[in-house]
């Protein structure tokens, strides 16, 4: 992982990063049966290169259903979202699935680790999508779990881990294929006060330290306060 060699500039220079992500109009709706029920309503939302923003808002307010749009993971009702240039509403199935295998790391409030794996296995996984050789695909694997601090725990299985360290884990496989954008949904919130702060302390320094653009979906005013932008979102409407 490194920094992108015009992120790096520009924060030197003073310049404005690039804009990474922009949503434009966008509304989700459901339907259950007949009835309709309205999630998203008209979101614009612009998203720069390595910036770090947290997604605010009470439950039900459309935080988490913003993430996965971004993500790729669900398509919108109407509107469009551009990453980098490429506006994803309009990829096919296959190609917004090797999209987000390149571009998008998640990370999850629950870490979502393969129990029977190991956390070098848990973190290789997402490598085996691309065409890297096993030497290379041990050269990311190593340099995350490095960068998330658990190169001595690189054999242990999910059960032997703390919380904190399941999620580091979690974060190293999220970071492994050097993606466009981490999304983390409530990252800190199965964790211990000190846990979380650990975590925090890391989203940073992925940002600062590695240039990575960050969207945090977080309840948590502490959480929200590591940010360096903050978008609330409430009955499904950007305040």
């Amino acid at each position: 992982m490194s920094v992108q060699p015009q992120q790096a500039a520009d924060r030197t220079a003073g310049a404005s990063p690039k804009e990474v992500v922009r949503v434009e109009g966008v509304s989700k709706v459901y339907y259950r049966d007949s009835l309709k029920i309205p999630v998203l309503e008209g979101i614009d939302l612009s998203v720069s290169g390595a910036d770090f923003m947290a997604l605010m808002g009470p439950s039900g307010s459309g935080k988490t259903t913003l993430l996965n749009l971004i993500a790729g993971i669900d398509r919108p009702s109407h509107g469009s979202i551009k990453v980098s240039g490429t506006d994803i509403t309009k990829l096919n199935e296959s190609d917004l699935a090797r999209w987000r295998a390149r571009h998008v790391g998640f990370i999850f409030q629950f870490y979502h680790l393969i129990p029977v794996l190991t956390a070098w296995q848990n973190v290789e996984l997402p490598l085996t999508l691309t065409k890297l050789g096993k030497k290379e695909r041990e050269k990311h694997v190593r340099a995350a779990l490095d960068i998330v601090g658990l190169s001595d725990r690189m054999a242990h299985f999910p059960r032997q881990l703390s919380g904190g360290q399941e999620q580091r884990v979690a974060i190293a496989r999220a970071v492994v294929t050097d993606p466009t954008l981490l999304l983390a949904d409530e990252p800190t919130g199965d964790l211990d006060a000190k846990s979380a702060e650990e975590i925090l302390v890391l989203l940073e320094r992925l940002n600062t330290e590695f240039g990575k653009t960050i969207i945090m979906v977080t309840h948590d005013p502490r959480a929200a306060a590591r940010a360096h932008t903050v978008r609330h979102l409430d009955k499904g409407a950007l305040t």
